[in-house]
């Protein structure tokens, strides 16, 4: 009987111990479970949720094309290289003096409001040519040399061409033009004689068919049209041989 009782005593004491472990176990991992919790991880970023969505998109555009217009006059001052029609020798060869002071008014906002004061320019500035050795007739780069002595324009540019879209490049961009020209096959009705052998004169504008020019060579040259092919083909500038040898080419001031 003795040995029972202490069998039911040590049975009970195993059951206690592992009822007790039992319920350490329990309590531990609830414990685990609510300090030792694992956090997903986080995307850090510099910009707020605002500016992620609003960010604009970076885009390119192409610069308007540029059309040049169809139709263009310049409002250049007009005087026929004999102001008073008297054609003697002087004024005859005037066509170079009458073409840079038109432009030269142009440029300075100015006017030509009398023939007295278009006389008096073109003899003065035959006097001073004459004075530093220029003869009857110059070419563009003389004349240019002209302008920037005699006239203190210093931006004159003779340019070589082979065809006339830059002529009406310069046009649209606001310069008039200034061209030698074989006079003879340059058609002008107004014109005596045949024409001059060799010419000055302005182009200050374009149409549909050809180029406006201010034609110092005839009382009625203010706006006279040339179409482009008669025009481009007597462009030459001055050569004492031969004045279709003379080079295509024009004279501008920027």
């Amino acid at each position: 009987m003795a040995y029972l009782r202490r069998k039911n005593k040590y049975k009970k004491i195993w059951v206690a111990v592992i009822a007790a472990v039992f319920l350490f176990g329990i309590l531990g991992a609830y414990y685990f479970a609510n300090n030792h919790k694992v956090e997903s991880p986080t995307t850090t970023t510099s910009e707020t949720p605002a500016e992620q969505s609003t960010a604009p998109t970076a885009t390119t555009t192409q610069p308007p094309v540029a059309t040049a217009p169809t139709h263009i006059l310049l409002t250049v001052p007009f005087t026929s290289q004999a102001p008073f029609k008297v054609w003697d020798s002087l004024h005859e060869d005037a066509c170079e003096e009458a073409s840079i002071i038109m432009v030269n008014h142009f440029l300075n906002g100015t006017t030509i409001s009398t023939p007295t004061q278009a006389d008096k320019e073109i003899k003065d500035m035959i006097s001073w040519e004459t004075g530093q050795g220029y003869g009857g007739s110059i070419t563009l780069s003389d004349l240019s040399t002209v302008a920037k002595k005699y006239l203190k324009i210093n931006n004159g540019q003779v340019i070589k061409i082979n065809s006339y879209q830059p002529i009406k490049d310069e046009l649209a961009a606001g310069h008039p033009v200034i061209l030698g020209m074989a006079g003879k096959i340059l058609p002008n009705p107004n014109y005596s004689n045949g024409g001059p052998n060799y010419h000055m004169l302005v182009a200050i504008g374009y149409d549909s068919t050809g180029f406006i020019t201010n034609d110092p060579g005839t009382r009625l040259g203010q706006n006279f049209h040339y179409n482009y092919a008669d025009f481009y083909n007597a462009i030459h500038d001055w050569d004492p041989n031969n004045i279709l040898n003379g080079q295509k080419a024009y004279l501008v001031f920027k």
